[in-house]
């Protein structure tokens, strides 16, 4: 917030924003350095905490269930002065369109939606890894089909996952801080310059509390250089005549089809180059609990939290079973999965879903490199929640059926 509009918006004449009262860190000394202090919040809160360091520029917003309620604390974080601006558009293809066109400025951006939000702004959000537009989009996961529900179920996810963009999955509140800020600083890398979704699944995350780790709020993350990317930022003092650098990709009619698929190819090569700095931000791409176990579960989200559930019992019972948990979608951890499941004889992928995008991603990157036997299941969707018991009777099916 401008002092000029702090003032048209009731702001006494020495207000100053909260965000200019942050000292900026490195992101290694954000990340890794700096010391942590836990709370017990909500994963809304988490992020609006998420937020607080990132050092946004602009945030567009329009309500939805479940995200509405970390809008509107980005919009408390706007009044106390953390984001310059921010404000409500029409619907979502607006807002898609406005924050591409904000990211295009060269300023940090932050949008979010859930659901029904995101399948109406597709056609915009589509379009950004082409535009190479750098910026982050919370997705707090909700139902898409009839009947109309406002229960979380992460089928969205699986239109996200061929379009460019990288896409990371959080498990927890604690995800849902961490993940919003390495995705921040890993869309901006020079080499990469994308968009950036962090998902995660709507009210078992962002509407229930859970323990956050977290840096001092008086430390923000660098600013956004617009001018270091692959695609340099507009230069708003001379407005362009043309929003791409090479004319003749605006004109679908008259392209080469070579052309088309190479640009294509680049983006998609960007994202897999972003892989090494999402290593080195999350710790990895996925977390492999009892390593060497001969039954694995493979799940991301919420699903990875009640699979996490399942281990410790088996346990318990004195039976060792292992948990890879997919932290990025995209890039998906090819070369760490096929390590992690090398000496598994059978595998379970629990989803909130009922396409089952995590078991044909999973599928695609075994086949002919894993000898285990992978069973689809179990599933939920609709908003249903799924019983650490559920995914324990399919383990106990599954050895059975494959001894």
């Amino acid at each position: 917030m401008s002092n000029m509009n702090a003032q048209a918006e009731g702001k006494p004449a020495d207000w100053v924003p909260a965000g200019d009262k942050q000292k900026i860190v490195s992101a290694e000394e954000m990340f890794f350095k700096l010391p942590r202090e836990t709370h017990f919040i909500t994963g809304s809160e988490a992020a609006r905490e998420s937020i607080r360091r990132a050092n946004v520029d602009i945030a567009i917003s329009y309500p939805i269930t479940p995200q509405s309620e970390t809008m509107q604390q980005a919009g408390y974080l706007y009044d106390e002065g953390y984001i310059k601006e921010y404000y409500r558009g029409e619907e979502e293809i607006g807002v898609m369109s406005a924050i591409s066109g904000a990211s295009r400025a060269g300023v940090r951006c932050l949008t979010a939606t859930a659901g029904p939000g995101l399948m109406r702004g597709m056609e915009a959000i589509s379009s950004w890894p082409g535009a190479r537009v750098p910026l982050v989009l919370m997705d707090m996961c909700r139902v898409i089909n009839t009947p109309l529900a406002i229960q979380p179920d992460n089928i969205e996810m699986s239109f996200l996952i061929n379009t460019g963009i990288l896409l990371l999955h959080a498990e927890n509140q604690q995800d849902f801080y961490d993940y919003p800020l390495a995705a921040f600083m890993v869309s901006e890398e020079v080499d990469v310059t994308l968009p950036a979704v962090v998902s995660v699944d709507g009210f078992f995350v962002t509407h229930a509390r859970g323990q956050v780790s977290m840096t001092p709020e008086e430390y923000k993350l660098p600013p956004r250089d617009g001018w270091r990317a692959a695609i340099p930022a507009m230069d708003n003092e001379n407005p362009p005549a043309r929003l791409s650098r090479d004319a003749p990709i605006q004109k679908s009619n008259f392209i080469s089809y070579h052309m088309h698929s190479s640009w294509q190819q680049e983006v998609f090569a960007a994202v897999e180059r972003s892989a090494k700095y999402f290593r080195k931000y999350l710790n990895g791409l996925v977390e492999v609990v009892n390593p060497g176990a001969e039954d694995f579960i493979i799940a991301s989200g919420a699903a990875a939290s009640q699979a996490r559930e399942a281990v410790r019992q088996e346990g318990e019972k004195g039976r060792k079973v292992g948990l890879v948990k997919i932290k990025s979608i995209r890039p998906f951890p090819h070369a760490e999965l096929v390590e992690a499941v090398k000496d598994a004889k059978r595998i379970l992928i629990p989803e909130f879903n009922q396409a089952g995008w995590m078991h044909k991603e999973v599928c695609a990157t075994l086949y002919g490199r894993c000898k285990a036997i992978i069973s689809a299941g179990p599933r939920v969707y609709g908003g249903m929640t799924m019983p650490t018991e559920m995914i324990l009777e399919w383990l106990e099916k599954t050895r059975k059926d494959n001894p």
